[in-house]
């Protein structure tokens, strides 16, 4: 008689054909890794698979302006402005699991699906802690758990300070001027997404505006990965957006464009497997290397709300 994760007693008379496939391992931690993303979906991205180098530096020209044409006169030249941005590739994080020939054998197939979709759950979860920290720098915050300038939700303009409990729950009044913010930095309306923690969630359900029909959509936005949009803007739920520091801890939720950011993939979800005649058992590991970075400060808000 053997236990397994399914909870199913079975009794084995002959070895599982399952087998271990790396290939069908991989798929199925890569699919999962894909199906568990929620920020690197709506944040710029760029593929830097198989190109060498540990940082990348993009352009940051400055804005123009528009100058009066006189006749018979040249034109205004104006001067390129502006710096280079660096982003490095610094992050490199893998999952391993060491797997008995024992298990190999007599194991459900529910074992493979496990380990595969832990494994790609565990690298999706950290791409978006990374990507959701990386926000604490908007606004010209310190990048730091202390989210400087981060915004209450009540009124989406008081400035949150950490461990002085003076966070609030989001209101629809708050939200308007969080996306007026953004409005005043020129920030493009098309693509802006919210990502609120579940307990946001759980307030905004209880907003007219959100849950009015001519906000959210159709009748299926509320049962699925976005929850929905309020004011032409995406609503997102994710377990990993950021607590703040300090003794006066509070969730953080981000309203943002694509372009405030960027995550640089250089090694995409890799899976090897090594025999390790020594424990008479494989190891699987699936690992990832990419960087994080900020691109246009001004184009996203944390928004400081009670945990």
């Amino acid at each position: 008689m053997a236990f397994y994760p399914s909870g199913d007693f079975v009794i084995k008379s002959e070895a599982d054909t399952a087998g271990f496939v790396p290939q069908i391992w991989q798929d199925e931690i890569i699919a999962s890794y894909k199906k568990n993303l929620v920020v690197a979906n709506l944040i710029k991205k760029m593929n830097f698979k198989g190109k060498k180098g540990d940082s990348v530096t993009f352009p940051a020209p400055g804005r123009g302006a528009a100058s009066a044409k006189t006749v018979e006169s040249a034109v205004t030249m104006q001067q390129m402005t502006g710096t280079g941005i660096t982003v490095n590739i610094d992050k490199h994080y893998e999952y391993s699991r060491l797997i008995e020939d024992l298990a190999e054998v007599q194991s459900l197939s529910s074992l493979r699906r496990f380990y595969t979709d832990d494994a790609g759950y565990a690298l999706a979860t950290q791409i978006d802690t990374d990507l959701l920290n990386n926000f604490s720098k908007a606004q010209g915050g310190s990048g730091t758990t202390a989210w400087n300038k981060a915004v209450l939700g009540g009124d989406g303009s008081t400035a949150y300070v950490a461990a002085s409990n003076n966070e609030s729950a989001i209101t629809d009044a708050g939200l308007r001027k969080v996306i007026q913010t953004l409005d005043d930095s020129d920030v493009p309306m098309d693509g802006r997404a919210l990502v609120i923690p579940p307990v946001a969630r759980n307030t905004m359900l209880g907003l007219a505006r959100f849950t009015e029909q001519a906000f959210v959509g159709n009748g299926d936005s509320i049962r699925n990965g976005q929850i929905g949009d309020v004011y032409g803007v995406k609503v997102y739920v994710s377990t990993n957006c950021p607590t703040t520091s300090g003794s006066g801890e509070a969730r953080v939720a981000v309203m943002f464009h694509p372009e405030y950011g960027v995550l640089i993939e250089q090694l995409g979800v890799r899976v090897q497997t090594q025999y390790k005649q020594e424990y008479l058992a494989t190891l699987l590991t699936a690992d990832t290397l990419y960087g994080v970075g900020e691109l246009r400060d001004t184009s996203a808000v944390g928004i400081a709300i009670p945990k």
